[in-house]
């Protein structure tokens, strides 16, 4: 499913002709890296580039090619793939000293699958147009599961025709493509998607807190409230690993308190109260305090845990919180 069916292979034909286009990607993180090998599975040309060496040795064994900075893998791509952690590490990668902005030829595609500040975004876009380089945000939801079985959700801003002459490449990375905008709509769709993940993670973490305090058997629990009124990505993923004491982390409390941030500070700017956003990263807050920043968001439950001195599960990984 996407959001642009027909008209995509016309407006690839327009801009890339009867070839394919070669792809550069910044970023091999957990999830850049399957992301980038779901594009080489699919039979691009691939040139990557990241800040330590060892994910680009790892990608050039497979098949891809070495990048020794931004600028240079942007002179050697016709679509420019970057996902990276925050919005200072986007605009270093696409405006910086060696970044996409220098490399990139007239005619190119800048595609930012990070999350970040949409305003960030709508910069970026306007520098890179005065380039000729256009840009599309397109931010991703389905975490390192999603990367990894090219299922994510992609939520794309910027001008139609270039998402239509993009959707191919998007489409070796996700299920789910739609265009959502102009430049920045992207990125604020993303802010809604962790908004509403974080609520749904935090009825999870109470949930069964709630329902360790009262003696419940927890599997039990998980097996019939995960197929009725209440079940969720969140509870039918991360449920189970709250459960198990399995804080390994598929997205990390320290990001997703950053796509918080970034949520807090645009709802500031456009006057929209968020309650309840602003009540779990608070207590994300805490989880990070006591040093567990890098596990996976699941963590949230042992802030749960140490409001209401109870253990969900018996610990398999990590440390209590309290």
């Amino acid at each position: 499913m996407h959001g642009a069916a027909s008209g995509a292979g016309t407006a690839w034909k327009r801009r890339w002709g009867h070839r394919r286009p070669r792809i550069g990607f910044i970023g091999l993180g957990i999830m850049g890296r399957p992301m980038a090998r779901n594009l080489l599975r699919a039979g691009y040309s691939l040139t990557v580039y990241n800040r330590s060496r060892g994910p680009v040795d790892e990608l050039a064994a497979e098949g891809a090619a070495p990048a020794g900075s931004p600028a240079e893998l942007a002179a050697e791509s016709d679509v420019i793939i970057t996902i990276v952690t925050d919005s200072p590490d986007v605009e270093e990668v696409i405006a910086g000293e060696r970044g996409v902005i220098h490399g990139a030829r007239p005619g190119s595609a800048v595609i930012d699958m990070s999350t970040i500040s949409p305003k960030v975004a709508r910069e970026l876009a306007a520098r890179l147009a005065q380039k000729g380089v256009a840009m599309l945000d397109a931010p991703v939801s389905g975490g390192d599961k999603g990367a990894r079985e090219g299922t994510l959700s992609i939520m794309v801003g910027g001008d139609r025709e270039v998402f239509e002459s993009c959707l191919p490449v998007l489409e070796a990375m996700g299920k789910t493509i739609v265009h959502v905008g102009e430049n920045g709509m992207g990125q604020t769709v993303k802010l809604c998607n962790q908004i509403i993940c974080s609520l749904n993670l935090l009825a999870v973490a109470e949930g069964l807190a709630f329902a360790a305090k009262a003696g419940a058997d927890l599997e039990k629990v998980l097996q019939v409230v995960t197929r009725g009124a209440a079940g969720s990505w969140m509870l039918e993923n991360l449920g189970p690993k709250m459960v198990a004491g399995d804080y390994a982390p598929g997205f990390m409390v320290k990001l997703q308190q950053k796509d918080l941030r970034l949520a807090l500070e645009a709802a500031a700017e456009a006057g929209m109260p968020l309650p309840g956003t602003a009540l779990v990263q608070q207590l994300f807050r805490h989880v990070e305090a006591k040093g567990f920043g890098s596990e996976g968001t699941q963590a949230l439950v042992k802030a749960l845990e140490a409001l209401g001195d109870v253990r969900v599960a018996k610990r398999t990984g990590g440390q209590d919180l309290a």
